[in-house]
C-alpha cells in the first residue's frame, strides 16, 4: 500500500511540530524518518497512524483520503518504542489482542484467533513462549511480541516508532536485520522513526531527514551520506568536519591562502567547507594547498588511526581517519590535504 501526506501542518500551541510536510511512501518500501528530538518525525508518524490529526493538509492511503479516520479504521500496524504490552496477559493473548477487539462482524472465530496468534509467534521465532508473560521475556523478545501483535490485524502498512530504542546495541543490530528480512518476506510498506543514523542507513530504502518540522532531504541511504542536500544533513548524518572559508572567483580560501580541493561552483563570499574524517590525508607542514594543522593526539583503531588536530581559528578539533599506524607524534605540525569536500553558504549554517 502507498501512503502520502500532502502539505501537513500540525501545531501544539505556538509550537509548529510540522510545517507543510509532503511525503510519499511507495508500495513495499521501507522508509526511515530520521532527525533529532523535536524534528517532527514522531508527530508525522502518528498522523500517518491516525493517533494525531493535522491542523491542515491530508493523508492518503492508495489515493484514498483517510485524514479524518482514527487508527482503528486505517488497518495499520503500529509498534511502540517501549512495547506497550499488557502485563496481565500472556504472550499469545497479547498477540491476539488486535483480533479480539475487532467489530463483531469482522472478528474471527476464537479458534482462528488462537491459530493466527501461534502462527505469528512462529514467524517472530517465539513459538514455544505463548504462555509466558511479558515480565518473563528479554527486551528483544518483548519487541518481537509487539511486532507480532501489530501484524495480527494483517496490516498493509507497518509503522514503527523508534522500535529498538529501549534495547542494547548488540540486540538492536540483530533485530534490525531480522526486521528488514521480515519486511521483505511479507511485502509490507513500512515507515519507521529513528534518531540513529546507522540504523536508518542500514535498514531503509529511502531516508527522510527532518529538522524543525520540515523535510531537509529524501533520498537513498548512499545519496544521503555522499550527496547531502544541506549543511544540516551533512552535519547530522555521519561524522563530519566544518571549516569556515571564503570563496573568491572559484577559489576556496582559508586564512587568505587557496586550498587545493575540488568543489562544486559556489557564489563568492563566506562559506562553510564540510568534509568527512576519511576524506583527508596528512601531508608535510607547509604543503601548498593544504590546511595547517597541529596534531593533538592519535588513537589507533585496528588498521586505521584517528587523529585529532587543531587548525588555527577552527573550533572544535578536526577529526581525521587515515589508514595504517605511522603518524607523527602529538604536538607535531602537519598539513591536511582535503581529498573530497562540499561547500555550503555560511548563512545556511545550522546547529
Amino acid at each position: 500500500m502507498s501512503i502520502a501526506v500532502d502539505n501537513v501542518v500540525k501545531r501544539f500551541g505556538n509550537f509548529a511540530a510540522l510545517n507543510g510536510v509532503s511525503l510519499e511512501a511507495k508500495p513495499g518500501e521501507f522508509l526511515a524518518l530520521l532527525g533529532p528530538s523535536g524534528s517532527g518525525k514522531t508527530t508525522l508518524l502518528r498522523i500517518m497512524a491516525g493517533l494525531e490529526f493535522p491542523d491542515s493538509g491530508s493523508v492518503l492511503f492508495e489515493g484514498r483520503d483517510v485524514t479524518g479516520l482514527g487508527v482503528r479504521d486505517r488497518r495499520i500496524g503500529f509498534v511502540f518504542q517501549h512495547y506497550a504490552l499488557f502485563p496481565h496477559m500472556n504472550v499469545a493473548d497479547n498477540v491476539a489482542f488486535g483480533l479480539t477487539v475487532k467489530r463483531r462482524r469482522e472478528r474471527p472465530k476464537r479458534d482462528e484467533i488462537r491459530r493466527r496468534a501461534q502462527e505469528l509467534l512462529e514467524l517472530v521465532q517465539l513459538g514455544p513462549l505463548g504462555k509466558r508473560y511479558p515480565a518473563q521475556l528479554s527486551g528483544g523478545q518483548r519487541q518481537r511480541v509487539a511486532l507480532a501483535r501489530a501484524l495480527a490485524v494483517d496490516p498493509k502498512l507497518l509503522l514503527l516508532d523508534e522500535p529498538f530504542g529501549a534495547l542494547d546495541a548488540k540486540v538492536r543490530k540483530e533485530l534490525r536485520r531480522w526486521l528488514r528480512d521480515l519486511h521483505d518476506r511479507m511485502g509490507l510498506t513500512s515507515v519507521f522513526v529513528t534518531h540513529d543514523q546507522e540504523e536508518a542507513l542500514e535498514l531503509a530504502d529511502r531516508v527522510v531527514v527532518m529538522d524543525h518540522g520540515l523535510i531537509e532531504q529524501v533520498a537513498g541511504p548512499q545519496i544521503i551520506y555522499d550527496e547531502p542536500a544541506t549543511a544540516f544533513v551533512y552535519d547530522f548524518v555521519g561524522d563530519s568536519n566544518r571549516i569556515p572559508v571564503t570563496v573568491d572567483g572559484g577559489r576556496v580560501l582559508f586564512a587568505g591562502e587557496a586550498l587545493d580541493v575540488a568543489v562544486e561552483p559556489a557564489p563568492d563570499g563566506p562559506a562553510l567547507l564540510y568534509f568527512r574524517p576519511h576524506d583527508a590525508a596528512l601531508v608535510d607542514e607547509g604543503s601548498a594547498g593544504a590546511l595547517p594543522m597541529q596534531i593533538c593526539q592519535a588513537i589507533h583503531l585496528g588498521g586505521a588511526t584517528r587523529i585529532e588536530g587543531n587548525i588555527p581559528g577552527v573550533d572544535p578539533l578536526i577529526d581525521v581517519r587515515i589508514p595504517g599506524r605511522d603518524v607523527p607524534p602529538a604536538g607535531r605540525a602537519a598539513g591536511l590535504k582535503l581529498l573530497r569536500a562540499r561547500l555550503f553558504p555560511a548563512a545556511g549554517e545550522e546547529s
